[in-house]
């Protein structure tokens, strides 16, 4: 006994407490406070309520207030109108699982699948997928890091138990006035109907915010949802390059732009900030055996990926180490996977192409998304490909200080490796297949369980089933 209370332990420090540790006291692959002048990030949890929802928007409204809204999805799914609304006005919605439970308490895929549901109620309210995700509590789970995707983790920087009546309107105002400042993150709710919270709560919260926002204005402070209060801190951040620095990155991007356009490369999707971009080409490398057994020879048509270097640098300057840009960079690419698969499928210049490839030096965990990774034959495209790429990463990151350059994470040694993608790999990212997968699963998981029911029910005597009232 003693010895399973141990293991018990032992799992839930790694797959519990040390995320969340790491999370909130290093910000881990989180964002929790911006670096602004004037802008101040009001988020709100645990709705939306049929009635101080919609309150809450009349209130910001007034005042010309921008939030973000991270639902529930069981709350959110008898009121699409509250989540249409929130978008038509302006706001952000995330996502804050289908139920509140914790991810401590969760299976990795049980997590995943709360995460979808709510997606797919907001998305079928609005048109929009959401980005941006906040667990329960703020606790992560080890696999969330890996689960999420493309989605990007907000915590906060204050939160007030404003989910108690008791703490009173008066007293929560002052503890908002506190934080009336520059690039705040703050956790209200506007739904008492969770697990420890007072349902009329939220009356307490929307005085409070009416004093807060009063208070803002008069010291001009403005009201944002999280894109742009993350949009401003990365500009900041850009800012504080040196002049010379600033130079380098918008001749480097210039000269990008020039080259895209000579050899005519194809945006992947259609945002305004892209992931990457494509060029159908001729392999001129040495012969490569893909997945499902297919090989790549020489000659052979090819899709020649280009990370977008304006989207590289933004993550660059975001991330501490290049790991953390690699992890960055990697939920990216996840994310474009499925708009290249059915951009590529209509393409007529690709329908002879064998594979996906790329050369970068930001390589790793690309063999999570299919990428075989391959070392670059010794040669001279091989050398010309670590010479640009390296000063590519020199023109693109920003300058690191003694300390940083000595810690273990800036020695490690990057190399240019080969990336390579069977077509038949790609075309299980295209959005039918997607689709068919995810039918195939929710046709799988309904048999299972109304085989449970039916075997459940049989082994139940006659007269002592309940009859449905």
């Amino acid at each position: 006994m003693e010895f399973l209370i141990l293991c018990f332990f032992y799992v839930m420090t790694f797959y519990a407490f040390l995320p969340g540790l790491i999370s909130r006291i290093f910000g881990f692959r989180v964002f929790k406070k911006g670096e602004t002048k004037k802008e101040i990030a009001l988020t709100f949890d645990d709705g939306p309520d049929p009635v101080y929802t919609e309150k809450l928007l009349d209130l910001l409204a007034r005042y010309n207030a921008k939030a973000t809204f991270f639902v529930v999805g069981a709350h959110a799914k008898p009121f699409p109108e509250l989540l249409q609304r929130m978008h038509r006005e302006g706001h952000t919605i995330g996502v804050h699982n289908f139920e509140h439970k914790s991810n401590w308490f969760m299976r990795p895929k049980t997590v995943k699948r709360h995460i979808d549901q709510t997606n797919d109620i907001i998305e079928a309210a609005t048109g929009h997928r959401s980005n941006y995700y906040r667990p329960p509590w703020g606790i992560v789970n080890l696999f969330d890091y890996s689960n999420l995707g493309h989605m990007q983790i907000i915590l906060w920087s204050a939160m007030f138990s404003d989910w108690r009546t008791r703490v009173g309107a008066k007293r929560l105002e002052k503890r908002m006035l506190k934080k009336l400042r520059p690039g705040e993150v703050l956790l209200l709710h506007d739904c008492g109907r969770t697990m420890g919270a007072d349902v009329d709560a939220p009356a307490n919260m929307l005085l409070a915010l009416e004093a807060y926002l009063e208070a803002g204005q008069q010291q001009q402070f403005t009201f944002v949802e999280i894109g742009q209060l993350i949009k401003l801190t990365d500009q900041k951040r850009v800012n504080q390059l040196s002049p010379l620095k600033k130079t380098m990155i918008a001749s480097w991007l210039a000269y990008e732009k020039m080259f895209h356009k000579v050899f005519r490369l194809k945006q992947v999707g259609t945002s305004q900030q892209p992931v990457m971009h494509y060029r159908v080409i001729t392999y001129k490398g040495e012969q490569v055996e893909l997945q499902e057994g297919t090989n790549l020879k020489k000659g052979d048509d090819v899709i020649e990926l280009h990370f977008d270097n304006k989207l590289l640098s933004g993550i660059a300057l975001r991330s501490k180490t290049p790991i953390a840009a690699a992890l960055r960079l990697l939920r990216e690419v996840e994310g474009a996977l499925p708009q290249l698969a059915d951009q590529v499928k209509v393409d007529t210049t690709a329908s002879r192409a064998k594979a996906v490839y790329g050369v970068t030096m930001i390589h790793k965990g690309a063999d999570r998304l299919g990428f075989m990774i391959k070392p670059l034959s010794q040669n001279l495209f091989s050398y010309i490909s670590k010479v640009y790429l390296h000063v590519l990463m020199r023109v693109l990151t920003k300058p690191k200080s003694r300390r940083e350059k000595s810690s273990r994470h800036h020695k490690m040694k990057l190399s240019p490796q080969m990336l390579l993608m069977s077509m038949q790999k790609l075309n299980s990212y295209t959005s039918a297949a997607i689709q068919h997968v995810q039918e195939e699963a929710e046709r799988i998981n309904h048999v299972v369980e109304r085989n449970l029911h039916e075997a459940q029910d049989a082994s139940v005597p006659a007269d002592t089933k309940t009859p449905a009232i």
